[in-house]
């Protein structure tokens, strides 16, 4: 039985290089790209083939089933046993694929159309037409699909040798394809945001943030939301919580909205490809000057807002009903992101966000009040200051903000308490300037919140985490840092006496000071030969 799991294993540890070496292949062809385009063109410009590829695949595999379906004697859809003698309108009826959430591709736009195409001067034009025909077949499509392969500055070739690599991926032949798809899809949102610096981290915000959210709220049923969805992550590590939890998939409902036509578009193909039905409003649009979801209340909502932006526009909006805990400065719109979440949940909602730390403790421009404000309106549950180095684009220290309008759902009732976490400590450094949260370190986060909301053998921890009353936190001005709260952790006791380790450490010194004094000796002397020899 062990040697049989140890196969497993190294069959599944070779798949997941084998696709590790594919996407790594993939992103170095694209970035082959970049002498030719901006990072921002040329995201769009491979994400776009990419969707097509998925999406042709998935419908050719319909496509068999169907083939099978209608030639088995046993089916509810038999035809007849000679394939033959079936027409061809009968396997494309669109009512086959829609029923299994298939996106209905015309023949145009089906990758083996455009690979055939690929070497075609037109190409381009050719894809763009693509794009329209499957907007024109899918109507939850409609709009949100990029239509720029035209007007590339791309060198001849360039686009066809691109088309010819990702007609390499087979999505079709595993039953997971939809979760490789979603890979590739991810791999690449950080790759591009990495590569655009501060402007890509506008739509990508790094899975494990992401992960440690979704673990606090556990989202199991209800409606989902995010105001400023960049390119969906949130939604898509939401359905796999539930999922991993023993839901499915349509136990969540998926609402979002975004700004950037661009980034939602790429939000639309993110979730599509994973068979999410969404909606991300008619348009992109501000979500302070037109709310797309305005008569929707929300169970759970999930964010990552652009920190401190001070063009939001907020002169405004003077007496918007949204501003229960005061009106936010004009200068910064981390308190109005924050008001308008706790506007948008149904009663006994939950909002998780990112936010920077200075969110925590600014009494500029009357943020300060607000917070008061809103602490001693109990909406504020759960505070988690994050370590640095988590992001790709910014070295701003961030922390996660938990609210709710009720204490007493949710568990048992924590009226009048909040918890703070310091998680600064936590996380593994990935690279040399990036770190990120294990699933360790996650699980920890989780269980700790889990416990203090349920009262199940929670405990006070020095240097990590505490439960603070309203009074507690009144006496630190209303300052949200973990860090006031947890205090430090005790040091541990390793049983040498004082004394001991002082003559120790006095003798390291000593030795260290004689080994500088031998170097210095060594350097002037070879100074003093170096001298001579130039003379």
């Amino acid at each position: 039985m062990k040697k049989n799991n140890g196969n497993n294993d190294n069959g599944k540890k070779n798949k997941d290089e084998n696709n590790q070496d594919f996407k790594k292949t993939l992103w170095k062809t694209a970035d082959s790209l970049r002498a030719q385009m901006d990072a921002a063109e040329y995201k769009h410009i491979v994400l776009g083939l990419i969707f097509l590829k998925y999406i042709s695949d998935s419908f050719t595999e319909q496509k068999e089933k169907i083939k099978e379906m209608v030639t088995n004697s046993e089916s509810d859809f038999f035809i007849s046993e000679n394939l033959s003698d079936i027409n061809e309108q009968d396997l494309e009826d669109r009512d086959y694929y829609r029923q299994d959430n298939v996106f209905w591709v015309p023949e145009t736009a089906r990758w083996e159309t455009l690979r055939d195409q690929a070497k075609q001067l037109d190409i381009g034009a050719i894809i763009d037409r693509a794009m329209g025909d499957i907007e024109s077949e899918n109507q939850p499509l409609k709009g949100k699909l990029d239509k720029r392969f035209g007007r590339t500055q791309l060198s001849e070739g360039k686009l066809g040798e691109l088309i010819d690599l990702i007609s390499t991926i087979g999505f079709s032949d595993d039953q997971r394809a939809g979760d490789m798809l979603g890979e590739v899809y991810e791999y690449f949102l950080g790759q591009f945001a990495s590569a655009e610096g501060k402007k890509g981290g506008q739509f990508y915000t790094p899975r494990h943030v992401v992960k440690t959210l979704v673990a606090v709220l556990s989202p199991h049923k209800g409606r989902v939301y995010d105001p400023c969805c960049g390119s969906g992550g949130m939604f898509v590590q939401s359905e796999e919580f539930v999922r991993s939890h023993g839901g499915r998939r349509d136990d969540i409902s998926i609402y979002g909205q975004e700004s950037n036509p661009t980034t939602w578009r790429l939000a639309a193909m993110n979730l599509a490809i994973r068979g999410f039905a969404a909606d991300l409003g008619k348009e992109p649009g501000d979500t302070f000057a037109k709310d797309q979801h305005p008569d929707t209340k929300f169970d759970y909502i999930i964010a990552n807002p652009p920190f401190n932006i001070s063009d939001w526009g907020g002169e405004k909006y003077e007496d918007d009903p949204r501003w229960v805990y005061g009106r936010p400065p004009v200068g910064n719109a981390n308190y109005a992101w924050l008001q308008h979440m706790l506007w948008k949940l149904r009663p006994g909602g939950q909002a998780g966000v990112v936010l920077a730390n200075g969110s925590m403790s600014s009494n500029s421009s009357g943020e300060g009040e607000i917070r008061k404000a809103m602490i001693k309106g109990d909406v504020v549950e759960v505070m988690i200051a994050l370590p640095g180095q988590l992001f790709l684009n910014t070295q701003i220290p961030v922390c996660l903000w938990f609210l709710t309008n009720d204490k007493t759902a949710n568990g048992r009732d924590r009226s009048n308490e909040t918890l703070f976490i310091d998680a600064r400590n936590l996380g593994t450094m990935e690279t040399r300037v990036l770190k990120v949260l294990t699933d360790e370190d996650i699980q920890k986060v989780q269980d700790t919140v889990s416990s203090w909301r349920t009262g199940d053998a929670y405990e006070d921890i020095k240097g990590y985490c505490k439960s603070s009353t309203t009074e507690q936190i009144e006496k630190n001005n209303f300052v949200l840092t973990p860090g006031r709260y947890v205090g430090f952790a005790d040091e541990e006791d390793d049983g040498v006496i004082f004394e001991d380790r002082l003559i120790e450490l006095t003798e390291k010194i000593s030795n260290l000071m004689e080994t500088s004094t031998s170097l210095d000796k060594r350097i002037k002397r070879q100074l003093k030969e170096l001298t001579k020899n130039v003379q």
